[in-house]
């Protein structure tokens, strides 16, 4: 990878949202939790939450990946609250047809996430780019199942 291609895709904005992840840690007695991991570079996502009323009223997260992945699970953290399980679904499917299709910066309050448009030719990051995504969708189920 040229180095202007690195210092393209990790820019200072990526680096800053990597820095400083909202919610970092985890709940005391979460509703539903979920670990996802990327097989490809090892990243790994933790999220706990609780769900009220259908909307995501608290939200922890311990990432454990690259300044993409992390950069990603910021954006995603400062705007989950308050939010119900279509809204991330839609926050994700965005992000994920902006990475593989150049599609349109995903709608607020993810629209931060066009600062990972530069990810799109690098494919192995995907993974890593969605993995808070994925585990947030997985946790919200787990805490919304019927048991």
């Amino acid at each position: 990878m040229p180095e202007e291609s690195l210092e393209r895709l990790y820019s200072p904005r990526i680096l800053a949202l990597a820095a400083d992840i909202p919610h970092a840690g985890r709940l005391e007695a979460p509703a539903g939790s979920a670990r996802r991991r990327s097989p490809t570079c090892g990243s790994s996502v933790t999220v706990d939450l609780v769900v009220t009323d259908g909307r995501v009223s608290a939200f922890a997260q311990n990432v454990k990946a690259c300044a993409l992945g992390q950069a990603s699970a910021s954006v995603l953290g400062a705007g989950v609250l308050g939010l119900d399980r279509d809204a991330i679904a839609a926050g994700r499917a965005a992000l994920e047809a902006m990475l593989k299709e150049d599609g349109p910066t995903p709608p607020p309050p993810f629209e931060g996430l066009e600062v990972l448009r530069p990810a799109q030719s690098y494919r192995s990051r995907h993974n890593s780019i969605l993995l808070a995504w994925d585990a947030t969708l997985e946790a919200f189920d787990a805490a919304t199942a019927e048991g």
